[in-house]
């Protein structure tokens, strides 16, 4: 059970950077008041992420394994003469495993820390597993004669206490980090009364610092909402939420109305849904009752767990990680082509060769993209009011041929490099279209919660170039979702594997 308690706090210190351009707000939400705008900018930064954290963990462990039995080969299997390849071919492919596994079943997490008895004891079951797939292996392939029975027996046990102090030396880690508030929790409270009341009461009871809740949103009179009277600060009404969590870094909002209150529900969640946090839904003052498994908890304080943010945690470090490292090789390997390109479109037409373009990226920030100039320099059209259609006069012939191709997407990657894309994900649409198509499709801004990709399951699917159609732009954002709700690295290799047979056989992009 992890413990969770939260401090009333007033409006934060002012942050040292602004918070970055945002788009216009999702879902028609209302723009902020200076006193939630003020806060909302001082939670625009954090000190140390908690996805860091768990890289750490993950290293700390990888490293103590490799440690741990490179030390015992060394002092006893090398003191007889040098060690086979196979050792460290063992060493390597334990170690990862190990750490994989452990950070598949929940290892890594912050309530894996808080429950450092119950961890250890999981964590020793799984070295353990680990350990004797690998016995069994070595066994089978008749290599068992091959490995030192010394080293073996060791490793294991050095293994086991390594992975021990490893979780009681995090466990201290994270507490004094959590009670220092670099590893706080910033919560937002929808909804202030009875029930808001309640749920306060009930997380100030808990002992471990992890949740601080920023303030509250209420459509209510400061008077008429008894949560305000505990210390914390009514920041808006509940259509001004969304922008809020635009530009503030949150991670929950917990919406603490009555299960009875279906409709007023639905049509808030169908708001927030489109913003890239977990929601929860207080359980606490709720008299209906679910299956256990229903329910995540906040130290013993039931919540409902309505949407959690996408691509979190340890996934985001290692989509990042495959970002910078695809998108350098792929930068490199297609230099050449790029340079030929960029030649081309200088000798054909005057004009600079490259040019950016706004479009909206994670969390609807407006971002600038690197194109190649496809159309005649005088007749750019750089905010994309019109889309291209085929046969368009604007396009040069060499701009049909790189748009076709999707060549004049390459400089993308450079995006890609700076964190402000990703090689996979919804595609980044132009400001202005933007503004015509929420409109037309329901959580339209949903695409929004993860980064913006240079190919996508849309464009894999067929639904690339031009959009002349409403069925067009709901199937797009349709396999927009689906991405994010089901997005792995295996999906991501799989997209990026088709999407240049897809280009070669591409018709609606011109």
């Amino acid at each position: 059970m992890s413990y969770v308690s939260i401090e009333p706090s007033g409006a934060p210190a002012a942050a040292p950077e602004a918070p970055a351009d945002r788009g216009p707000d999702a879902a028609g939400g209302q723009p902020l008041g200076p006193a939630a705008a003020a806060i909302a900018k001082a939670l625009s930064r954090r000190k140390i992420s908690p996805a860091l954290v768990t890289v750490l963990a993950r290293l700390c462990d990888l490293g103590t394994l490799l440690l741990t039995g490179g030390l015992i080969l060394w002092l006893y299997v090398g003191s007889a003469g040098t060690p086979g390849v196979h050792y460290y071919v063992a060493l390597v492919l334990v170690s990862l495993a190990a750490v994989v596994i452990v950070g598949s079943m929940g290892g890594y997490t912050f309530a894996a820390y808080r429950k450092p008895i119950v961890q250890i004891g999981r964590t020793a079951g799984l070295w353990a597993a680990v350990f004797g797939c690998f016995s069994l292996a070595i066994f089978f392939l008749k290599m068992s004669e091959e490995f030192s029975r010394v080293w073996l027996a060791g490793w294991f046990g050095a293994g086991f206490v390594a992975l021990t102090v490893n979780r009681i030396g995090f466990t201290r880690l994270v507490h004094a980090w959590t009670r220092a508030g670099v590893l706080e929790r910033r919560a937002v409270l929808v909804g202030g009364g009875p029930e808001g009341v309640a749920l306060i009461e009930a997380l100030n009871a808990e002992k471990e610092n992890d949740i601080r809740i920023c303030g509250i949103f209420d459509d209510r009179d400061a008077s008429r909402v008894p949560a305000a009277t505990l210390g914390y600060p009514l920041l808006g009404r509940i259509e001004e939420l969304v922008d809020f969590g635009r530009k503030a870094e949150i991670d929950l909002l917990i919406v603490a109305l009555p299960l009875t209150a279906e409709k007023r529900l639905v049509a808030l969640l169908r708001k927030l849904w489109v913003l890239p946090v977990d929601i929860r839904l207080s359980a606490q003052s709720n008299q209906l009752r679910f299956r256990p498994r229903s329910y995540s908890f906040i130290g013993s304080v039931p919540f409902l767990d309505v949407f959690d943010k996408p691509i979190a945690d340890w996934d985001s470090v290692v989509k990042r990680a495959f970002d910078l490292i695809v998108a350098s090789l792929a930068l490199l390997l297609l230099s050449p082509l790029l340079l030929i390109a960029m030649l081309a479109i200088k000798l054909e037409s005057p004009g600079p060769v490259f040019f950016r373009q706004r479009r909206y990226g994670f969390n609807n920030e407006v971002i600038e993209v690197y194109k190649l100039r496809s159309m005649y320099h005088d007749r750019a059209d750089v905010d994309a009011r019109k889309a291209v259609t085929r046969g368009d006069p604007r396009v040069t012939r060499v701009g049909r041929i790189i748009r076709k191709t999707s060549i004049d997407e390459l400089p993308q990657l450079i995006n890609v490099i700076r964190g402000e894309l990703s090689l996979v994900g919804p595609r980044p649409h132009a400001v202005g279209h933007n503004e015509l198509w929420k409109e037309v499709v329901d959580g339209y801004f949903a695409r929004h919660r993860v980064k913006p990709g240079l190919t996508g399951w849309a464009q894999i699917h067929g639904w690339r170039g031009e959009v002349d159609s409403e069925e067009k732009i709901r199937h797009r954002v349709e396999h927009d979702l689906y991405y994010i709700e089901n997005w792995s690295v295996l999906l991501d290799i799989y997209i990026l594997a088709l999407t240049p047979l897809k280009l070669i056989t591409a018709e609606n992009a011109y």
